[in-house]
């Protein structure tokens, strides 16, 4: 089988627990991440992950449940498929 990768990106105030919610909705969905890079920019909070996402059909359900967590925690969290984030970022 053919791994389908997302890109989930999370940008926000930095405070505890935005790792530790992201990577759970994740891990409930049975999400493996295959790259991680996070920093604190002053007072903000920045990661990007790629994950494989080979497991499920339709990204709704993980968008949805990523989404109320960024409202919850006030963030901005995206995925897209690595596909569409490449070709919205070619120069």
């Amino acid at each position: 089988m053919e791994k389908r990768r997302a890109v989930v990106s999370v940008i926000g105030k930095d405070k505890v627990g935005i790792i530790s919610r992201v990577t759970a909705v994740l891990a409930e969905n049975n999400m493996n991440i295959l790259d991680i890079n996070q920093t604190i920019l002053q007072d903000f909070f920045t990661m990007m992950m790629i994950i494989d996402i080979s497991v499920i059909d339709h990204l709704n359900k993980l968008r949805d449940e990523l989404e109320l967590v960024g409202e919850e925690m006030d963030l901005k969290i995206n995925i897209q498929l690595e596909d569409i984030f490449q070709a919205m970022h070619r120069i």
